[in-house]
Parts: structure tokens; C-alpha cells; sequence
């Protein structure tokens, strides 16, 4: 490595540990992710080491949950991620994966790029800067390496396709499956590695075994650590709230538009902010290339290009109407979300935007300029996506905030039972957060769980739905959201106590709240009508540490 890309590697990871300081430096006192992060995954870790469950048989439960939700629903026992928050607290745990993911999605497409794309010694401000690019996504916290470790699998991968491997290889094709996640990444990306195989076989006649071995071993191995959801979706015969998902309603113009917005926009859960400067660099690089003559550099890029469009052309269109009749025949189609396949985007974009910054240094001076000004660009509108900087100015609770564990122990206090020996529920705001702090609910967000509860569940909340159309599609056709829904209140919960909204007419069936075993109710929110529907409001509590005040309601 030369003196001025052994700089800007340093430099690089001096941004990085600025980029993920605010996690260490601040603690619970952070701003992080609600969606699909704090609203779930934090609390389902934190609920399931408390369980005692974490090795739980395979038909084992977790009665903090929905009066027993299956352990299987938890994930396996095998996850790097489940392990940090196991042996640390939460923030800690979060802090750490941050910063494993980080480190290695920056080194994984550094050593991509250098081994088998960039390799030339003056491309070393693209690979480092790129590198660095895409470790600062803001990926899916709970993804792991699952789609930001593509790039170091598919550095293995190739030089094992080519006989260049050495132990390390190998070690990442074993390592990797501990700390990501087979449905939410590799296994589309495992896909894609076999269709590149089977392409040398059938089309270059050359039936690479080191490289199918190499394939076949990480499958093996995210198949084992996975075996408690290969058990629920191929083996478990009950069936569960994904079967009755209902996913392909869009007509042909309303893929075609969403084909343009996941181009353009990306998907939440694999956050690339592209549109602005990656977008207009890929596509000045596409014009510049019909202008030359197509080497290797070229045809990698216009491959990669037109990969990007397909990929969200599939996401869009497995959203497709004429899909239904073949998943209600085939139930894995449903209880599989094959349009993940999206999300290989991360690594193709920036891969692709590391090509397009090489097509543009390879011209005159005037475009040369611009390598260095797009990577500057591209890095410091991804620093504004820092979490801390991104949610505080949303407005969003930070970490202590939101489970406000004072506020709930208090609750506790007041009720004066064994949490064990009651059920609640929440209304206006997350059911994670109860879960976080103890509580037994009836109410939850999980992946999948027994369709059965799903229908005692939908008894509570039917005159609700039928208000709302839109929830009662919401919750009919995916149902991983088994809320108190109000129909005044719709899809928002998180009203703080500075909010002034009130539920006037809550219409929810307490006697069949009560068959379940609810027994208190916790709104963020005044209900109005509470003693018409046999509930008796006990007390708010408040304090100021909190965001919420929780009006505690009893079913008589």
C-alpha cells in the first residue's frame, strides 16, 4: 500500500470513529432508530435472554408474549447480534454491532475493490473513498452484515473462483453466517453466487469445484445456525399470521412507479442514499461509455448498471396482482419475501459508483475534477444521516426516552403484583416498550406468530377496523403489528405527553380483552369514553426523564 492510500485508510477509519462516537459518548441518552429497531428487535433481544429461553427446544415459548409466543419467532440462538446483547446493555450492545458492521462493510468493499475491480495504484482515493462510502450507510441496524457484508463475501467468493484463495477466504465463508442473516441478505446474494456459477459451467464450460464448494458450505452453514426457521417456515404445519399475507394487489402503472421510486429513493431498510449524487455520477458515467471503446472497466459498469434497474424493477413487480393466484397455491411465496432480492442494491450501487468515479478519471482534466468532489459530496450528505443528527432533528425519543425504564418501574410499583400474573396492552404507543421494561403483553410486534391468535386478537380491535378501511387491511392482510389499534389514532404511536390528542370513541371489546387475560391498559393518550366500555381509569404517571405520560386504565 503507498504512503498516500495508507493515509487515507487511517483517515478513513478517524471518520468512522467520529461517525459512531455519539453511540459511545452519549449512551442511553442517544438517538437511534425507532422503526424496526427500537419498537422491536431491541426489546425481542432483550425479552428473549431474559426468558431463559435463548437455547429453548424447539417447541418452546416465551409467555411474556401474546400468553406464549413461539421461541422460533425470536430467531436462533446462534446470532452474533443476540450474543452482544446477551453480555452487554443495550445501547452497549447496539454501540458494538454499529461498530462491527461498520468496520468491516468499509474493509470488505475496500478489498473488494482493490483485488478485483480497481486494482491500479492510482484508483486509490475511488477504493478507499468508496469503501468508506458505503460503510456509512444507514443500513438496518438488525441486518447486521446481512447486506453490508456482501462486499467482503463477495471478495472470497471471487478469489476463490479464481484460485486465489488463501485460509482467510475460507474463514469469511464460515465466519459470516454467525453475524448475518440467511432471509434478511445472504440468501439472495448465495443465489446470485450460484447463477454466476452456473454461468462458467454451462456458457464458459467451466465447472469451477472450489468455488461451488465454497457456495454449498455457507448455505450448509446459515441453513444449521438457521434451523429454528427452516423448522417454522418448511417443517412447523401450524400456520402462522403469514399465511394469510396478501402482498401482490398492485396493478401494472403502480409497479412501474414504485419500480422508479425504490430506483431512485431506495428501500428503508437498505438505506443507500444515492439519489442525489451517486444517481447523476452513474448515469454521466453511462453517456461517457457509448462514447468509447467497451474494455473490461466498461462492460462491468453497464453490467452493474442495468443490474441496479432490474433489481428494483423485481422489488416493484413482486408486488404484482398477477402474482396472487400462484402464491395462494404456493404458501412458501407468501411466507417468503422473495422481492428481498433488492437487496443487493447497497453493494451493486456503490460497486457500480466506484466504476462510474474510474470511467470519469479516465477523461480530460475538466471530468478528473470531479472524482474527488462527488466522493466529498457523497460522504458529507451521509454524515447528515448520522443517527444522532438525523433523529434529534426528527424529533424522535432517544434511547432512555422511549423505554423510560423509571417511568415503567413506577407503574410496576403502583400495580404491586408479580408481573407474570396480569397482561397488558398499549394504545398510542409501541408494545415494545412495556415488553422492554417487564411487562406481560397481549399485544406485540413479531415476523410471525400462531394465525390462531391473530383471530382471538382481531375480536378486541374488530369494531376499530371496521372504521378504518386502512387499518383493517393493515392489519387483515400482514398482521406483524398486533396493536390496541384506534381507529382516531390510525397508523401513529408515538404520541408523547406533549401531544394534545385525545380517543373520544375507543371501541374495543374488553370483555374479550379480558378471555385473553388483559387486564390493565397503558395509553399514551386520554380515553374519553373509558367507563363505557368497562374500563376505570386508575392514574397518569409522568416524570421527567420520560416523553410519555401513561394514562393507566383497569378492565372491570
Amino acid at each position: 500500500m503507498e504512503q498516500r492510500e495508507r493515509k487515507a485508510f487511517a483517515i478513513a477509519f478517524i471518520v468512522l470513529a467520529l461517525y459512531l462516537s455519539p453511540l459511545y459518548m452519549l449512551g442511553e441518552h442517544a438517538h437511534i432508530r425507532v422503526h424496526d429497531n427500537m419498537d422491536s428487535n431491541i426489546a425481542w433481544y432483550r425479552v428473549l435472554v431474559r426468558s431463559g429461553q435463548l437455547f429453548g427446544p424447539i417447541d418452546a415459548v416465551i409467555p411474556q408474549v401474546i400468553n406464549g409466543l413461539p421461541r422460533n419467532a425470536f430467531g436462533t440462538e446462534f446470532s452474533g447480534i443476540v450474543w452482544l446483547h446477551a453480555l452487554f446493555p443495550s445501547m452497549v450492545a447496539y454501540a458494538l454491532s454499529q461498530t462491527i458492521t461498520r468496520v468491516f462493510a468499509f474493509l470488505g468493499m475496500y478489498w473488494l475493490l482493490k483485488r478485483h475491480f480497481l486494482p491500479d495504484r492510482e484508483s486509490w482515493l475511488i477504493r478507499v473513498g468508496v469503501a468508506l462510502a458505503f460503510a456509512l450507510t444507514p443500513f438496518w441496524p438488525s441486518g447486521m452484515l446481512s447486506t453490508l457484508g456482501m462486499p467482503l463475501a463477495l471478495w472470497a467468493f471471487l478469489s476463490i473462483r479464481n484460485g486465489e484463495a488463501t485460509w482467510k477466504e475460507w474463514l469469511v465463508i464460515v465466519l459470516l453466517p454467525f453475524y448475518s442473516s440467511f432471509v434478511l441478505g445472504f440468501f439472495f446474494f448465495l443465489a446470485a453466487m450460484a447463477a454466476l456459477w452456473l454461468f462458467d459451467g454451462m456458457v464458459r464450460k467451466r465447472w469451477n469445484k472450489p468455488f461451488f464448494s465454497a457456495i454449498a458450505l455457507m448455505t450448509g452453514i446459515f441453513l444449521a445456525i438457521e434451523y429454528r426457521l427452516v423448522y417454522s417456515l418448511v417443517l412447523d404445519g401450524e400456520p402462522t399470521s403469514r399465511n394469510e399475507f396478501l402482498s401482490s394487489r398492485l396493478s401494472f402503472v403502480h409497479c412501474l412507479r414504485l419500480t422508479l421510486k425504490n430506483y431512485v429513493l431506495g428501500h428503508t431498510h437498505v438505506m443507500t442514499v444515492h439519489g442525489p449524487i451517486i444517481l447523476p455520477v452513474l448515469w454521466a458515467a453511462f453517456f461517457l461509455v457509448w462514447r468509447r471503446k467497451r474494455g473490461p472497466l466498461e462492460r462491468r459498469f453497464l453490467l452493474l448498471f442495468w443490474l441496479n434497474i432490474a433489481l428494483s424493477a423485481w422489488y416493484a413487480f413482486w408486488f404484482y396482482k398477477g402474482w396472487q393466484p400462484l402464491k395462494e397455491r404456493i404458501s412458501l411465496l407468501n411466507t417468503f419475501n422473495f422481492a428481498r432480492f433488492h437487496f443487493l442494491r447497497p453493494m451493486v450501487i456503490y460497486l457500480d459508483f466506484a466504476l462510474a468515479l474510474q470511467i470519469i478519471a479516465k477523461e480530460r482534466e475538466a471530468w478528473r475534477r470531479l472524482v474527488p468532489i462527488a466522493l466529498t459530496l457523497q460522504l458529507l450528505l451521509l454524515g447528515g444521516f448520522n443517527e444522532e443528527i438525523r433523529y434529534r432533528l426528527a424529533g424522535t425519543p432517544s434511547f432512555e426516552q422511549f423505554y423510560s425504564e423509571h417511568l415503567f418501574s413506577e407503574i410496576k410499583r403502583y400495580i404491586g403484583k408479580p408481573v407474570s400474573s396480569y397482561r397488558v396492552a398499549s394504545v398510542g404507543l409501541h408494545p415494545a416498550i412495556a415488553q422492554y421494561n417487564g411487562f406481560y403483553t397481549l399485544d406485540t410486534y413479531n415476523n410471525f406468530y400462531p394465525l390462531s391468535y391473530k383471530r382471538q386478537f382481531r375480536r378486541i380491535i374488530a369494531k376499530e377496523l371496521d372504521k378504518n378501511p386502512v387499518l383493517k387491511d393493515y392489519f387483515d392482510h400482514w398482521g406483524n403489528r398486533v396493536y390496541l389499534f384506534s381507529a382516531e389514532l390510525g397508523k401513529h404511536y408515538m404520541f408523547t405527553k406533549r401531544s394534545h390528542k385525545v380517543i373520544h370513541h375507543f371501541e374495543i371489546n374488553t370483555k374479550a380483552f379480558k378471555q385473553l387475560g388483559g387486564k390493565y391498559i397503558f395509553s399514551s393518550v386520554p380515553i374519553m369514553n373509558a367507563r363505557d366500555i368497562h374500563l376505570r381509569f386508575l392514574r397518569a404517571f409522568t416524570d421527567r426523564q420520560s416523553v410519555w405520560k401513561i394514562y393507566v386504565y383497569e378492565v372491570e
